[in-house]
């Protein structure tokens, strides 16, 4: 049958592939636009396959927190080239992706990827939408809480975004909760206090400190001393309850905090950004 151009049109509208890749498909199926969309769905899973090689550095990183602030997913979603980063199709995505996150919490990427969008699968969209672009597209972070009181903040330009979660739920925790989401962004802490810093990063930041010490020509039977004083030094400006609170530098975030509410822990936090 004769393909028109209305009914390139269509398709290219239906699905966002070029004008030449809907006229074949077209053509392939004889017309039949659902199988001319199957057809173009194969073409982006062999794209996704040849491109599964190349780096997806650029992206679009989001959070968001459920309307009783229960619970909160970030999620980082990434492609090869900024430009491609600020497509709407690609920022929608994105948004869509971590709306269906919040609204069926899955535990990790994998179940993330088998939840439907429109009919579809989010790993079968993520195919078609690198059919689309030519780019790699791929979900290459997602972390959640859950918890008494959970908030999130997307940095401007979302290539940063936070979640962290608290204790209990307090009167003014909306506020509170936005200025340690954005104390979390900025100064990215490697952990909330230092009791809970990963044994491999206490091992990591001394091994750093002994070899420094030494190339300041200290003394051999000070080496250790002092290393342990610049690991302090270390866990104080990198543990969320030890830095200087960034909205007043005469406070630490903990002070801030036991000002709000005596009784208030940050249970946990999750930090997501592009290029680290």
């Amino acid at each position: 049958m004769a393909i028109t151009a209305a009914d390139v049109n269509k398709l290219r509208q239906m699905t966002g592939a070029g004008m030449m890749d809907c006229k074949n498909a077209l053509v392939e199926s004889e017309g039949n636009i659902e199988t001319a969309i199957d057809i173009l769905r194969k073409k982006g899973q062999k794209i996704a396959a040849k491109r599964s090689d190349r780096d997806a550095n650029e992206g679009f990183v989001y959070s968001m927190n459920t309307p009783d602030y229960s619970f909160g997913v970030v999620i980082m979603l990434n492609c090869e080239t900024d430009f491609v980063a600020k497509t709407d199709d690609f920022v929608n995505f994105g948004k869509a992706i971590t709306e269906l996150a919040i609204a069926h919490k899955p535990k990790n990427v994998e179940e993330l990827l088998a939840l439907t969008l429109n009919g579809v699968t989010v790993e079968a969209t993520a195919i078609e939408l690198t059919g689309k672009t030519g780019e790699k597209i791929q979900i290459s972070h997602y972390e959640l809480i859950e918890s008494a009181f959970v908030t999130s903040y997307n940095h401007n330009g979302n290539r940063l975004a936070t979640i962290v979660g608290f204790n209990k739920n307090a009167t003014n925790l909306e506020t509170v909760g936005h200025e340690i989401a954005m104390q979390i962004a900025a100064m990215a802490p490697v952990a909330v206090d230092q009791n809970r810093v990963k044994p491999e990063v206490l091992a990591h930041e001394l091994e750093i400190a002994r070899e420094v010490t030494r190339e300041e020509g200290k003394p051999e039977d000070m080496i250790e001393k002092i290393a342990q004083g610049k690991l302090a030094k270390f866990l104080k400006e990198n543990t969320l309850f030890s830095q200087e609170f960034i909205r007043d530098n005469k406070k630490t975030v903990g002070q801030y905090m036991k000002e709000t509410d005596a009784e208030l822990v940050c249970v946990g936090f999750k930090r997501l950004q592009l290029g680290v």
